[in-house]
């Protein structure tokens, strides 16, 4: 339905609202006829408000797409979001229009559904609103804004005392396809229960079992675990973050997930030696290169990988390669080869994985799922790095180890499977930004680069930079804010002396939010202000000449100097607030600025080289803008790059493979990608044309 749709329909439903409900109201029960009007009157004037406000969006968001067939950017999205929230508003108003006086009207729950709802509306409103300050600040097609550290900090204080409750109670996971509410909802109860549990001296087991005994109280009620989960995730405690997703990797979770997964011949951890290498030169073969183990913060140390196959191929059942699965170093489980198992050619393709966590958790464990399917789907050996994980292990420790295990698998393709004639890199989230940096570090160390990169939702700035797409960290399940600053913090953090580097597992949708990290508390920096702009007038203004305009007749003030906090609202609005104030403290780790971490901030130099780069981002994850402005950098560059936007799915989509027809299609895609960079023939020129594929934006092919 186009928005413009939409806002006549929500007027229509509240004044068929009104109307109803200020006739008789026998049939309703206690209050529930004021609460509705109230409601409604309400929803009516947010909606009267927004109006002009999504009109000016809509009129001047397509200038920061990466492409006309890629229509994707975090304005686009938070107009995206909005009408989704109208959408459910209205069906809502439909309903209680046209049984509000039956007899069996659920009258009170339907003014609590309303009410949440109407709440939503309220913060979602507060978000544009500061969305319309970062139109107005950024320049033209620049969806970061980088701002002083004095606006940064003004901000979060401003954003940590927003109420947010009310995304996680009844209006969970509005936004994302239906089929994966349940998941949501599923995963939000299960944190709120375990809150409960943390801390008491219990085993894992025994925390999930006291877990779910306590979850119903939750399932009941909304509103409970809505202000529940708001207090775990105002203050987060990161152990108690990665002790939760930890779950999801015992032997009981990571064996029904195994049962749901593709068959494969081969699953084997593999422990490789800290030995120095040799590789030859890319530009002369005839000389070599030395490659150091990882050496940083405390010396060198193992490298672990995961070798999957779905078939045996010769090499992978060899003594060489079985004497580095019985190294006793890895706690990861070791599958073996069937017995008897018919052995296959050596493959010419080779797959290298970095998975995604945020840097500070999960493994290769936690990704076996999607990476069985893509072993079957490319017929491919895939070699999944377990890198060591944050606050442990910081930068630049997981880069170290991931160039490290990509030049031992060039030098060692043999025992993999593999003649490696064709090699990408392939990983989500932080594992996305990893397969950037690693082809960075072998540009500069003058080794073969890959011939392919595929990141799904990469993070390519970890800095506290503003975009519109970070401002989802309000209102997605999965991404908390102090989570965020968390793993942004801790690529600066000493490691533990006696820490196990794998001891901090975690499942990838934490690692959503970790890696999210990054990006997200950068968001943050910079939305501030002071100003109140008034509400994008262009609706009907179709040029840039149009946004130039919109943009010098936008009202601001200096009111917002003072230390209160940012005040970007019109007169009269003022978002919900949080009954428990956060304290979070804005990173300012110098680290993050490295262009081995934030590979968007990185001179030209460094990128001049790379491989073809396939990004697959999601409209609604909060690192969607990331990888619009990495592919607008590389393009403009010259540089070979694609970039898809998938709809509907939240961050971390890979791992939710099977939860949803649209993650299937999301993880084709990236299959697609994959082949792409295998049956290439020469290095393909930057464009944009690509097939059209079911529930999903149009996006740049080679």
């Amino acid at each position: 339905m186009a928005w413009r749709a939409v806002f006549t329909a929500l007027e229509a439903v509240c004044e068929e609202n009104i109307t109803a409900l200020s006739g008789p109201t026998d049939l309703l029960c206690g209050n529930a006829s004021g609460r509705l009007l109230t409601c409604m009157r309400k929803i009516q004037d947010h909606g009267r408000a927004l109006e002009p406000v999504v009109a000016g969006f809509t009129a001047v968001y397509h200038h920061f797409d990466f492409d006309a067939d890629t229509p994707g950017n975090g304005y686009r999205t938070l107009v995206k979001v909005l009408q989704s929230c109208l959408l459910h508003i209205i069906h809502k108003g439909r309903y209680i229009a046209s049984n509000c006086h039956r007899a069996f009207f659920r009258a009170n729950h339907n003014a609590s559904e309303m009410e949440a709802y109407s709440s939503a509306l309220c913060q979602l409103r507060a978000l544009l609103y500061l969305a319309q300050r970062l139109l107005h600040d950024n320049g033209h097609g620049q969806l970061y804004s980088l701002q002083d550290g004095e606006l940064s900090r003004r901000f979060v204080r401003e954003y940590t005392s927003m109420h947010k409750a009310c995304f996680y109670g009844r209006c969970l996971g509005f936004q994302f396809s239906p089929t994966l509410r349940p998941f949501l909802q599923t995963v939000v109860i299960s944190m709120v229960s375990f809150g409960e549990s943390y801390g008491k001296q219990q085993s894992g087991l025994g925390m999930a079992a006291f877990s779910f005994l306590t979850s119903a109280k939750y399932v009941i009620d909304p509103e409970l675990r809505g202000a529940e989960f708001e207090r775990i995730t105002q203050n987060l405690d990161m152990k108690f973050w990665k002790s939760f997703w930890n779950l999801t990797e015992s032997e009981l979770l990571s064996g029904l997930a195994s049962v749901a997964s593709n068959l494969v011949q081969l699953n084997l951890t593999l422990t490789i030696p800290p030995e120095p290498l040799r590789l030859p030169l890319a530009s002369d073969p005839r000389l070599f290169a030395p490659v150091s183990p990882p050496v940083a913060h405390w010396g060198p140390g193992p490298v672990n990988m995961r070798l999957i196959s779905y078939e045996l191929r010769e090499g992978q059942d060899s003594d060489e390669l079985l004497a580095f699965s019985r190294t006793e170093a890895t706690p990861i489980s070791v599958s073996l080869v069937p017995f008897g198992a018919q052995k296959h050619p050596p493959s010419p393709w080779l797959l290298i994985h970095f998975h995604g966590g945020g840097f500070v958790a999960q493994t290769s464990k936690s990704h076996e799922n999607y990476l069985k399917s893509w072993s079957k789907d490319l017929n491919v050996p895939i070699l999944s790095v377990d890198y060591s994980l944050a606050p442990e292990a910081p930068f630049p420790r997981a880069l170290e180890e991931c160039f490290y295990a990509y030049c031992w698998a060039l030098k060692n393709c043999h025992l993999l499977g593999s003649t490696a004639e064709r090699v990408c890199l392939a990983g989500d989230s932080a594992g996305g930004n990893l397969c950037i940096t690693v082809s960075m570090r072998a540009i500069a160390c003058g080794v073969r680069v890959p011939d392919g990169i595929m990141a799904a939702y990469p993070a390519t700035l970890l800095t506290i930079d503003a975009s519109p797409s970070r401002l989802l960290t309000l209102i997605d399940p999965l991404l908390p804010l102090g989570v965020l600053y968390n793993c942004v913090d801790s690529q600066a953090v000493q490691p533990t002396e006696g820490t196990s580097t794998l001891s901090a597992l975690g499942r990838d949708t934490a690692l959503l939010i970790s890696d999210l990290t990054h990006g997200a508390s950068n968001w943050i920096q910079s939305f501030l202000p002071a100003e109140v702009l008034g509400s994008l007038s262009s609706s009907h203004q179709k040029s840039l000449d149009n946004e130039a305009h919109y943009r010098s007749t936008s009202p601001s003030s200096s009111s917002s100097n003072s230390s209160s906090g940012p005040r970007d609202y019109p007169e009269g609005f003022e978002p919900l607030r949080s009954e428990r104030l956060a304290v979070i403290q804005t990173p300012s780790c110098p680290i993050v600025k490295n262009p081995f971490v934030s590979p968007l901030l990185s001179p030209d130099d460094l990128l001049r080289g790379l491989p073809p780069v396939h990004l697959v981002a999601s409209a609604l994850d909060a690192l969607l803008d990331d990888s619009v402005m990495f592919a607008k950098k590389l393009r403009d560059m010259g540089q070979p790059v694609t970039l898809r936007v998938v709809e509907d799915l939240p961050h971390g989509f890979l791992s939710l493979l099977g939860l949803a027809k649209e993650t299937q299609v999301a993880s084709d895609i990236c299959v697609a990608r994959i082949r792409e960079v295998f049956q290439q023939q020469t290095p393909p020129p930057c464009t944009n044309k690509q097939p059209k594929l079911e529930r999903t934006n149009h996006g740049p092919s080679n």
